[in-house]
């Protein structure tokens, strides 16, 4: 059998997913936010992964593939649901929380699993469950996210991933599908992105609208990575972090603030669902 999953301690506990028929592998940490926290490809590792830092559990995490939900960026002034105010950790709180964690029935890859808390309605008044279906592909990571309102309220919300992609030189990648235009979520003001790509080595966060694809070539490893969206999965942020050696290259529903703003923020009604899909394939050039 080409395919395995079990459990492992070493160089830390985690679960580990693996196709020898594609030489691909995944490691997930589901206690510590459903972290993927290594994806090997054709006996490559690609994600970024500050394992020193991971291990200090009072400290965030940097590295992997964090989960953002239910906002993506900060939303410091709080929100409004039913008339009372309720305040979110900037990201949300899903990469803090544990999750379950099971081998797809297909056998194809790994379902992590969340469900709401006690502690979470203290600042999402939701009763909810969230699917992400994690599959290993031939050069490829297929993800799909369903995410089921069980509350009697509409419930807003924002999803998004956040994955470190390892590189050889922040100044020696090439990045294409983006668009003339963007936001530097460090003010809020459109810019070009030509000026934002010029300064990736010196610290840049930066949000695009929908684009199909994004590709990003790392020109000394040869390695290609391409972001693959799906509606409303669709929106885009940059984000580089000096002297790190990684860049991420993050899928998001919505910008920073939606539930304040309703800036393509998305809602499911009660005892609905909603499906997220997006894409990232490995290649060489």
């Amino acid at each position: 059998m080409t395919v395995s999953f079990a459990k492992k301690t070493s160089p830390y506990f985690h679960w580990e997913y693996s196709n020898t028929a594609i030489d691909s592998r995944i490691r997930v940490v589901p206690e510590r936010g459903g972290l993927i926290t290594e994806w090997r490809s054709e006996g490559k590792e690609l994600l970024y992964f500050d394992l020193e830092r991971f291990m200090n559990t009072k400290q965030s995490v940097r590295g992997g593939i964090p989960i953002l939900f239910p906002i993506c960026g900060d939303l410091s002034d709080g929100y409004y649901i039913n008339g009372n105010k309720y305040f979110l950790n900037q990201h949300g709180f899903a990469r803090d929380l544990p999750w379950s964690i099971s081998l797809l029935k297909d056998n194809l890859g790994i379902r992590l699993e969340l469900c709401d808390t006690d502690n979470s309605r203290l600042s999402f008044p939701f009763f909810f469950t969230l699917h992400m279906d994690v599959k290993l592909k031939e050069k490829s990571l297929e993800i799909m996210i369903k995410i089921y309102n069980q509350s009697k309220d509409v419930m807003p919300f924002s999803f998004g991933l956040h994955p470190y992609f390892n590189i050889s030189n922040l100044q020696k990648i090439k990045l294409d599908g983006l668009p003339e235009k963007c936001i530097d979520q460090t003010n809020m003001k459109v810019t070009n992105a030509s000026d934002q790509i010029r300064i990736l080595d010196k610290g840049v966060d930066f949000l695009f609208y929908p684009s199909c694809s994004v590709k990003l070539f790392d020109c000394l490893s040869r390695n290609v990575i391409e972001l693959i969206h799906q509606q409303p999965m669709d929106t885009t942020v940059i984000w580089t972090d000096p002297p790190r050696q990684m860049i991420c290259l993050e899928p998001w529903t919505s910008p920073r603030n939606s539930l304040v703003t309703g800036d393509r923020k998305l809602e499911i009604k009660p005892k609905e669902y909603i499906e997220l899909f997006t894409t990232y394939k490995h290649n060489s050039f």
